[in-house]
């Protein structure tokens, strides 16, 4: 094939200025020119430029338009390589081609001559593009070699050459067959980089997804009266991990606390505050405060860590002897509770601004958890879309709940479920699931209660003894636990009659795991366990109390007044 004379194009180029003819203009005026040369010089000494012609300057390199498309593609940084007919003969490689992947010969199809459009999977492209006439790439593929080249497949029109057909000069031309011209551009470096950009990534992520899940709890609390479960999924390899937390607090006297919250913001930087908070949260509630003023605490401490981190929170605490969960929420979703028949309640106000944002004087509100009832609570990562608003994904969650049942993990798993949750979700989940399980038959037999009023006077404190030596002789206790819950009671309304003001009360409850002894009275001041000095006659209750129970606590009761508690775990 004679190359310098085909004819194939590339964009943007033009055909080969055809040769100047002598009888142009342009000779005649450079011999006039020539014969007046000696007669005219510019001002400097410099003869003028001759006509037809631009002032004499720094000699040009050759126009686009002087080379020939071999000497364009040989000049070109990037392999090129022209394939012609349909099965792909080689018809041209330039310099940089044969640097890149050594030399290859001419007339055979590309399959056999060029393994590297194989391994780069440029291959099966020639067909389509010289098929459709459409230009074709394949970006950032790698060779045996380890380069990587991004290739562009680009259809050349049919090309003429040696002599076959008579053309007007009598030249003789053979009618060629169209071809593909394949630019291999590479592009390792980019790779590379591109590659350590995405191991940066996978490595932050994989960071902190590690850090947020070491600071959620391992193992939740299981207390005596609810059956709880979590789940925590974070976002998907395109989303960073958020700050969604959840933990559950056993408080004591039979109390427990449950927590849910979201940092907003994405990373390591998120988690860490996180962290910072739920720490926090387990400090405050081991105060036995109320949840406005946990909430109010954190709210404090939120602006103190990061002020220009915002984050959400629920802070609710259940007691059994109520039935209720008293919550207070810092600009968080609202609690979900689905009662025994199906019906979901959700919770109401009030509901205060996020934590951080200072001057808000939080307040609690109540929502009944009765026995056979469930409660959810959630971060809006399971219910915010971007195309429907956050109340249409409150309102499918409660849907979703209304036909849940199962145990708590099961419910949870059926809400990520039904919520569309999948491993490539753009945001992490938080769900904690609180059911109130309804006993009956042998269960209902392990929890009991009981309660006294007393009315002060030195009459009280044999009425406790005698009250509490009955309740638990008919709940079958052993002789030693028998005597030490008694004990117990005796010493809590002793210190009550001494220390507080009517009205009292004592009650006494217990479950399959524990005997608990409460005494609530009307004054506000909670008791503190102190070394009683040899000649005190007063002092000692207390340190009796934390001497023989389990564990003991107090804390200021809504209205005013204030409990001390007691307990004992009963022998396995």
């Amino acid at each position: 094939m004679n190359f310098t004379r085909w004819s194939a194009r590339l964009p943007g180029t033009q055909r080969r200025a055809a040769a100047r003819d002598d009888r142009s203009p342009v000779p005649a005026a450079r011999a006039e020119y020539a014969q007046a040369q000696t007669a005219a010089t510019l001002p400097d000494g410099t003869p003028p430029a001759p006509p037809g012609t631009a002032p004499a300057q720094a000699v040009p390199g050759p126009a686009l338009d002087d080379l020939s498309a071999r000497e364009i593609l040989g000049r070109l940084p990037v392999a090129v390589a022209l394939l012609h007919g349909p099965d792909h003969r080689v018809a041209y490689v330039n310099d940089a081609y044969e640097a890149a992947f050594g030399p290859r010969p001419c007339g055979a199809p590309a399959a056999e001559a060029l393994p590297e459009l194989a391994e780069l999977s440029v291959l099966p492209l020639l067909d389509q593009v010289l098929r459709s006439g459409t230009a074709r790439t394949v970006k950032s593929r790698r060779t045996a070699g380890g380069s990587s080249y991004t290739v562009t497949c680009t259809p050349v029109a049919a090309w003429e050459t040696n002599a076959k057909e008579e053309d007007a000069k009598g030249e003789s031309k053979e009618k060629g067959e169209g071809g593909v011209l394949v630019y291999a551009a590479d592009v390792t470096d980019h790779a590379e980089a591109a590659e350590r950009l995405r191991t940066s990534e996978r490595r932050h992520r994989e960071t902190a997804v590690t850090l947020q899940r070491s600071l959620l709890p391992q193992e939740l609390e299981q207390p005596d009266d609810l059956r709880i479960a979590a789940t925590y999924q974070p976002g998907g390899t395109d989303a960073a991990v958020g700050g969604d937390w959840y933990d559950v607090i056993t408080l004591g006297a039979g109390r427990t606390a449950l927590v849910i919250g979201d940092v907003m913001g994405r990373g390591v930087r998120a988690a860490a505050v996180m962290g910072q908070l739920r720490t926090a949260v387990r400090a405050y509630a081991r105060l036995d405060l109320p949840p406005h003023e946990v909430i109010q605490l954190l709210d404090g401490l939120a602006s103190e860590i990061d002020a220009t981190q915002i984050a959400t929170c629920v802070y609710a605490v259940h007691d059994p002897n109520e039935g209720l969960l008293v919550y207070a929420s810092a600009g968080h979703l609202p609690i979900l509770v689905r009662d025994e028949d199906g019906t979901v309640q959700r919770a109401a106000e009030p509901t205060g601004p996020p934590l951080g944002t200072g001057g808000w004087v939080h307040t609690s509100g109540t929502i009944a958890l009765p026995p056979g009832s469930t409660a959810v609570l959630y971060t809006d990562g399971l219910v915010e879309r971007r195309s429907e608003d956050i109340d249409e994904g409150v309102a499918s969650l409660a849907r979703a709940l209304s036909g849940a049942k199962g145990s708590p993990q099961v419910v949870c798993d059926r809400l990520i479920r039904s919520l569309g949750v999948t491993a490539e979700h753009d945001d992490d989940v938080a769900v904690l699931v609180v059911q109130h399980p309804a006993r009956t038959g042998a269960s209902a037999e392990l929890f009991h209660n009981a309660a006294l009023d007393l009315l002060g006077g030195i009459e009280a404190t044999p009425r406790a003894r005698a009250f509490a030596t009955g309740v638990l002789t008919s709940w079958r206790f052993p002789v030693e636990l028998r005597d030490l819950g008694v004990l117990a009671a005796s010493e809590l309304v002793a210190n009550s009659l001494q220390h507080g003001t009517p009205p009292m009360r004592l009650g006494l409850r217990r479950t399959d795991r524990r005997l608990i002894i409460e005494v609530t009275d009307g004054d506000d001041h909670l008791p503190r366990r102190r070394q009683a000095e040899p000649a005190d006659e007063a002092g000692r209750g207390i340190e009796i109390i934390a001497s023989i129970a389990t564990s003991w606590g107090s804390r200021r009761t809504p209205g005013g007044g204030k409990a001390v508690w007691c307990e004992f775990a009963l022998p396995s």
